[in-house]
């Protein structure tokens, strides 16, 4: 390992360590731009100089690997006078535009120029303006404040995997452009505007609107998906500004999704801010008092085999607890999370992500089965590409075709394809064999099916065949898409003794066995068969559900409580309340408390704290914030016939998947940029 003499100070850095890695390791600030930890190396725009003992010239520290006896000065006269020569020649063609720029206060430009920048420039000569590119409905362009760091045109190909940014022209010709002079239509092209270290690229949605000063900051998690990405909600009065993300190595990094990001404007409308009850065919305002003594009045004489329950997508941990509660108090059996149908059931390693999503990078085989993690799961796909370019990772596919942004080998469509393979009769079945640490995924697209559980054991039996469960090793994964689904099933909100599940609620619905069904958020669902039943919806959007409701309880949405939610790994995480409900929406574990008062049912909680000791009673796990606690391997899935049915993943439409990317405008925005794309390219746009 080498060791070097940094400012006085001997360090030793692995080998293949640059200067500039050094120089970190050593605690000495080098300025920079194009560098990225994350990124390759480009080198290209030479502020990260420092002078290094015997060398002609300042040497560029990030494109510089560390040798045994190197001397490096960062602060020396020779450094500081060729660090000010670069961004002496970067300011030459920058806009002097600091007050009205989007990202002043946030600019690595402004920061580096405050404090290595020269007082003065010698150039007088008009500046050259550069045409604004168009990248679609998510970021904005000011192409004169480039820099050419290239950060963009790196994160495009390499993390999302999506080349549709580059450079064209040469010397002062040189400008950043999308290819054909169409929307990027990555799903995480938003992690661009996080990545540009001038006002180049910026929010569309959210640019001119405040200044990040103005913000109050607040920790939180992303419910989008099943994924839990940490974020950062950025406030201004009781109004959601922004979404950001935050660094959390295990979950996603430093990237989130464009759903996360832009998702924010759909909590401002659409939004259910009163109570609502249906009184002769029509939904008129009420009160709290005379909605609950509606249901009240309704559920009398009801028995307990006729209320069932289902929670939604984006029901935290503390509304599912007391939503069981209650039904338990009422009596009721029929209660489920799974939403979607998805045949869930038997030991928890059955429908937890096992090898966690930071551990995909110590994997050397995949199997993809009824999956298409890249709109299912944007941060597991941009790992399992992470993964696939450190090279030696070979990925096989059934079902679910589509670009994943990384080579796959076609392994068949449907379980046929999967009972093949275990039967030896496709070659992929000898890259698992030979792998030391296979994994498999299972999607929605396989579980959430008439043969689902068929499918779960199939897959389990894989698993066991191809050695991927060992004492240090658990390859076995599902992947879900709802932010609810780990926790709900970790509680416990499925079918109790002879209890009716998500499909059977529903056809009870219809023919009269099921009288009154609580849904908890819950909107993806046909809700068709609800219209015979007495339905009660508590949720925070207008959606499908509050279309069948008999009664509206307004709740709130994730970013207006403090709630627990747990990530498909298991992984429990906190957020904070970041605003307030609007109107008389309240918590919803607080409104279901409510309603057992009235119901006689009184639950026996009345603090959050009090609640989250509930919970951890049965499952203490769930209180052990951030933590993963591996699942024993035990039996799941159920024995069946397997369907000739291929496998199709759930999501058709990648940025409206709920009640609230369902009301954002900029999702909307989205969905008819890319349709009108396709369309042009297949010259069907008249």
């Amino acid at each position: 390992m080498p060791k070097l003499t940094i400012d006085g100070i001997e360090v030793e850095v692995p080998a293949g360590a640059t200067v500039f890695q050094a120089c970190e390791l050593a605690g000495r600030e080098v300025p920079h731009f194009c560098y990225h930890p994350r990124l390759n190396i480009a080198g290209n725009c030479r502020m990260c100089l420092v002078e290094v003992e015997k060398a002609p010239k300042p040497v560029a520290s990030c494109a510089m690997p560390a040798a045994d006896g190197m001397v490096v000065h960062t602060a020396s006269e020779k450094a500081k006078r060729a660090q000010q020569g670069v961004l002496e020649l970067l300011l030459i063609n920058h806009p002097l535009d600091c007050p009205i720029c989007d990202q002043g206060g946030e600019c690595d430009l402004q920061d580096l120029t405050l404090f290595y920048g020269p007082d003065s420039s010698r150039f007088a000569e008009n500046k050259r303006p550069v045409a604004d590119k168009y990248m679609g409905p998510l970021i904005s362009t000011h192409m004169t404040r480039c820099i050419h760091c290239t950060r963009c045109v790196r994160f495009a190909n390499e993390i999302a995997g999506v080349e549709e940014l580059g450079a064209t022209g040469r010397g002062e010709d040189m400008e950043i452009t999308t290819y054909l002079e169409h929307a990027v239509t990555s799903e995480l092209s938003g992690n661009v505007i996080d990545l540009c270290p001038v006002g180049a690229l910026n929010s569309k949605p959210y640019e001119y609107s405040a200044r990040t000063w103005e913000l109050k900051k607040h920790e939180s998690v992303d419910v989008m998906d099943a994924v839990g990405s940490n974020i950062r909600v950025d406030v201004r009065g009781n109004e959601v500004m922004r979404i950001l993300p935050r660094l959390h190595e295990d979950v996603n990094e430093e990237w989130i999704s464009d759903k996360t990001r832009f998702v924010y404007d759909g909590l401002k409308k659409r939004r259910l801010d009163r109570p609502w009850v249906k009184r002769d065919g029509k939904l008129e305002a009420a009160d709290w008092r005379g909605a609950m003594a509606a249901i009240r009045s309704r559920l009398d004489g009801v028995a307990a085999t006729k209320i069932a329950a289902i929670a939604g997508d984006q029901a935290d941990l503390e509304a599912m607890a007391a939503l069981k509660d209650l039904m338990g108090a009422l009596g009721s059996p029929n209660l489920d999370c799974r939403q979607d149908g998805a045949k869930l059931e038997g030991a928890r390693a059955g429908w937890l992500f096992n090898t966690t999503i930071a551990g995909i990078e110590q994997a050397d085989a995949l199997l993809l089965v009824g999956a298409f993690p890249r709109y299912e799961a944007s941060l597991v796909n941009a790992r399992i590409r992470k993964r696939q370019r450190m090279g030696g990772f070979e990925i096989g596919r059934i079902g679910c075709p589509g670009d994943l942004t990384y080579p796959t080998t076609e392994v068949g469509a449907g379980p046929q394809s999967l009972a093949d393979l275990l039967a030896g009769e496709h070659s992929f079945g000898e890259v698992l064999e030979k792998a030391e640490r296979p994994m498999v995924i299972v999607g929605p697209g396989a579980l959430a099916r008439p043969d689902g559980a068929a499918v779960l054991a199939k897959a389990r039996e894989a698993a066991e065949r191809f050695g991927m469960v060992t004492d240090d090793w658990n390859g076995f994964n599902v992947l879900h898409t709802a932010a609810s689904r780990v926790g709900g099933m970790d509680l416990g909100l499925v079918p109790g003794e002879g209890g009716r599940d998500v499909e059977g609620i529903l056809r009870g619905a219809r023919t009269g066995e099921i009288e009154v069904v609580y849904l908890l958020g819950a909107d993806e669902l046909d809700t068709r068969g609800l219209e015979n039943a007495f339905v009660i919806y508590q949720g925070s959007h207008g959606d499908a559900g509050a279309r069948v409701a008999d009664v509206i309880l307004p709740g709130a949405a994730y970013t207006e409580k403090a709630a627990t939610w747990v990530n498909l790994e298991g992984r429990p995480q906190r957020s904070k309340l970041t605003a307030f409900p609007p109107g008389e929406a309240k918590e919803d574990w607080r409104i279901l408390r409510a309603l057992s008062e009235v119901l006689d049912q009184k639950l026996p909680y009345d603090t959050p704290a009090q609640l989250r000791r509930r919970i951890v009673e049965p499952a203490p796990r769930l209180g052990r914030i951030d933590r993963i606690e591996a699942a024993p391997w035990a039996e799941f899935g159920a024995a069946g016939k397997l369907d000739d049915a291929p496998f199709v993943s759930p999501i058709a439409d990648f940025y409206r998947t709920c009640a609230i990317s369902r009301a954002s405008a900029v999702m909307e925005a989205c969905v008819e940029e890319i349709r009108g794309q396709q369309l042009k390219a297949t010259g069907s746009d008249d």
